[in-house]
Formats: structure tokens, C-alpha cells, sequence
């Protein structure tokens, strides 16, 4: 069965103590992703916010696939 979504990932310091919906609209660095590997998924995705990327299509397919190989239908 796969993982359940983590509902605490680990934050920055700028963005500790947001609620899920300001932290959905917060740049992906709120998740405590470097600061260049956020603009790298900008540059190559598109990707600005933690929405975007939790809605992003690459995203998505991934999260499928490891579901199906973890033997759930």
C-alpha cells in the first residue's frame, strides 16, 4: 500500500506556522526546498507554488505510477 501524504513536510523558517492554505499558495521553497532548485522548477516546469507543483502533470503521473507499482489498483 503507499505511503499516506505527509501532512507536516518540512518547512523553511518563513513559512513555519502556515496554515495549508496559505502554504499552498507559498513559493515550493516554503517546503524547504533550496532557493535554486525552486527556480530550476520554474525555469523547467512552470512551477512557482506549492499548488503548482502538487498539480503539476509530471508530478501527478509520477505519484500514479508509484501507487500502481506498489501493487494498488
Amino acid at each position: 500500500m503507499a505511503d499516506p501524504p505527509q501532512p507536516d513536510p518540512p518547512l523553511n523558517d518563513d513559512s513555519e506556522g502556515m496554515d495549508f492554505a496559505a502554504l499552498a499558495n507559498a513559493p515550493v521553497a516554503s517546503l524547504g526546498l533550496p532557493e535554486r532548485d525552486a527556480d530550476a522548477l520554474e525555469q523547467a516546469l512552470g512551477v512557482r507554488t506549492v499548488r503548482d507543483l502538487a498539480e503539476n502533470k509530471y508530478v501527478r503521473r509520477a505519484q500514479a505510477n508509484r501507487y500502481l507499482a506498489n501493487g494498488n489498483k
